[in-house]
Order: C-alpha cells, then sequence, then structure tokens
C-alpha cells in the first residue's frame, strides 16, 4: 500500500506512515470507523532527489524540518520525524526504507556477561576474563545499510572420498603382491617388492591426484541480508560473517528509543555499501567452499543485489584493558551476539 498523503511505500498492515506520520486509513484500524478521505494517487515508489548535492542545509521530505548535513556525512536521520536522507551522484533522496531493531539487552551487566562468556571461551582461555579490566562501555543507535545478496558460486575440487578408496585399494592390492613376490627382507625378493611399491605409488599420484580423475563440479548457494556499517569511523567493527535477526525490525520510530541515546548519522553511501556488501560475501562464499573442501581446483561466484535498507540497530561497545592490550567487543543490543571484537584473537 501507499501512504494516502505523501505516497511513500509502507506495508499493507500500516497505521501510519513512517515517513510523513499521516494516520492510513486502513479498514478495521479505527475501530469500524468508515473511511473519510480518499486515498490519494499512488506515487512511484522511485525515490526523488529533494536537494542538490552541494546543499548546507534542506527541508526533511517528511516534517519539513531543517536538515543540516555535517562534513562527510551521507545518510542523514531527521531527530523530529525520523525520516531519513541520503546523499547519491544525482543529490540528496530520502530513503524508501527505513527501519529498526528493538533493544532487548537493556542492563550493562547481562551485556559483560555475554563479553565474559565468549572472552572466556575454549581451553586456552579458562578465567581470561577475570584479567580483564573494563575502561569503558556505553550504548549507541549505529545505522547499517542492509544488502541483500544472492550468491552463486560454482566450483571444482577434487573428491576426497574417491581418492581415499583409490589409496585403499591401491594400499590392499600392493600387500597381496608384495606377498605374492617376496617371501621377506631376509630374501632376494626383498628389493623387488620395494620397486614395486614404488612404481605403484607413483603411479596413485599422478593417475590421481595429479591427474585430476576424480575431481567434481559442485555449488554453493547463499542468500545474505548482509549488514554494512554506515559510519567509516566503525570500519574496523564491520561484521565479516556476523547477520542480524531481522525477524522483529519494524519502521524507524525514535519514540521507541530509550531517551538519551544519540541516533547517529552515516557517511557511507548506498554504492559503496553494496560494493562492500559483494566483497565480504565473495569471501564469504570462499571460506565455505574451503571449509567443505581442502582440494578446490577452480572458483566463481555470481551475485545480485537489491535496494539495501536501512537500519539502525542498539549496539554496545565495551572497551577493555589485560594486561596493557586494548580489547574492544562490539554487541548487539537486540539479541546479544557479538558482531565483532578486537583484540580476542
Amino acid at each position: 500500500m501507499y501512504c494516502i498523503k505523501c505516497g511513500a511505500q509502507l506495508p499493507d498492515d500500516a497505521k501510519f506512515c513512517y515517513k510523513c506520520g499521516a494516520v492510513q486509513n486502513v479498514p478495521g484500524n479505527q475501530g469500524g470507523q468508515q473511511q473519510t478521505q480518499q486515498p490519494a494517487k499512488a506515487v512511484s515508489p522511485s525515490r526523488n532527489v529533494i536537494a542538490a548535492s552541494t546543499v548546507t542545509e534542506l527541508k526533511c521530505p517528511g516534517c519539513g524540518a531543517p536538515i543540516k548535513p555535517q562534513f562527510g556525512e551521507m545518510v542523514i536521520t531527521c531527530q523530529y520525524c525520523g525520516t531519513s536522507v541520503s546523499l547519491a551522484s544525482s543529490g540528496w533522496e530520502n530513503i524508501q526504507r527505513h527501519t529498526m531493531l528493538p533493544l532487548k539487552l537493556e542492563q550493562q551487566d547481562a551485556v559483560l556477561k555475554n563479553i565474559s562468556n565468549v572472552m572466556d571461551k575454549g581451553l586456552l582461555r579458562r578465567h581470561f576474563s577475570e584479567d580483564a579490566k573494563l575502561e569503558e562501555i556505553n550504548l549507541s543507535v549505529v545505522p547499517y545499510w542492509i544488502v541483500p545478496v544472492s550468491a552463486r558460486t560454482t566450483y571444482t575440487a577434487v573428491d576426497v572420498y574417491a581418492q581415499v578408496g583409490t589409496i585403499a585399494t591401491t594400499a590392499a592390492l600392493m600387500g597381496v603382491m608384495g606377498g605374492a613376490f617376496g617371501g621377506g627382507r631376509d630374501r632376494g625378493m626383498g628389493m623387488g617388492t620395494g620397486l614395486l611399491e614404488g612404481t605403484m605409488i607413483g603411479s596413485m599420484v599422478g593417475g590421481g591426484f595429479g591427474g585430476g580423475n576424480s575431481s567434481r563440479a559442485y555449488s554453493l548457494n547463499q542468500n545474505y541480508q548482509f549488514p554494512v556499517v554506515a559510519m567509516k569511523s566503525l570500519d574496523e567493527y564491520q561484521p565479516k560473517s556476523y547477520e542480524f535477526n531481522l525477524d522483529e525490525r519494524s519502521l524507524f520510530d525514535s519514540g521507541k528509543l530509550p531517551k538519551g541515546i544519540k541516533v547517529l548519522n552515516g557517511d557511507v553511501s548506498e554504492d559503496a555499501a553494496e560494493y562492500e556488501a559483494k566483497t565480504n560475501v565473495n569471501q564469504l562464499q570462499y571460506t565455505k567452499v574451503h571449509a567443505q573442501h581442502h582440494m578446490v581446483q577452480s572458483i566463481h561466484t555470481d551475485m545480485d543485489t537489491s535496494d539495501p535498507e536501512l537500519c539502525h540497530v542498539p549496539v554496545w561497545f565495551a572497551r577493555f584493558d589485560r594486561k596493557g592490550k586494548k580489547i574492544v567487543v562490539v554487541v548487539d543490543g537486540h539479541n546479544g551476539g557479538i558482531i565483532n571484537s578486537i583484540g580476542l584473537e
């Protein structure tokens, strides 16, 4: 459905417009009242340029409030209505899809417990967290571009099970033939047996491993909702394989956020986010393939991307000092997952 006032595309059951705030006359939303206003003509969901890229002040397309981009900012969220705009090559455009994840991990103690569990994971790091001194912990609402990526990887690899069967069969054959040809190392046939074994092993290696007769073609198809942090200052905490649980995301509403928490703006464009997502997904596919096959001979990945959405996520940043070494852990404030860490390698 589309907003009856500004034409923005909305979910079918939306009760209000997340762009302009207008109440939608959806049947059943107003206690059975009859619609008193005819829906406006649907507007194409494609974005319109609302200001040139060189402007120093523009009006929010949602509420008309003034927006003043700071140097370097490319993603700005209106502090009054929550509408977001981004800077593209053609100028400032309103973002059609702006969502948020709810804050569920609200207490610092719960956050620190999650971090301790990760720090102490593994036999070599028992009680690791006891030596880590907390220096700072804070909560921010961070913008991420969620980039839908469909990846199709085709590759060839040596069939390990076929090779194991070949080796076992050859080894058994050598044993039988060795027994037939020689009586033991004390007699002259011992030298002959060694020569036969060497010939067969060389044939096995050359024909089996080197000849590629057991190579097979495989494919790995995966869909991702890959998150790219929209702030260059947080590049070092960019998720590598972490994906947010988006099932509970909703249209952005600053009123749902805890008071006093600032909604951060971004300086990473959609185009840059798509490139980053494709680069990371390509590496993920490569890693997954090599985790399944240790003898990959060729690999190629094709990818398609859809329009990203902007999603603001509550994120905890915790910094520790452990015997002079700095450790930073980034925690998903929605479900408690570890987004990334520095110094825990």
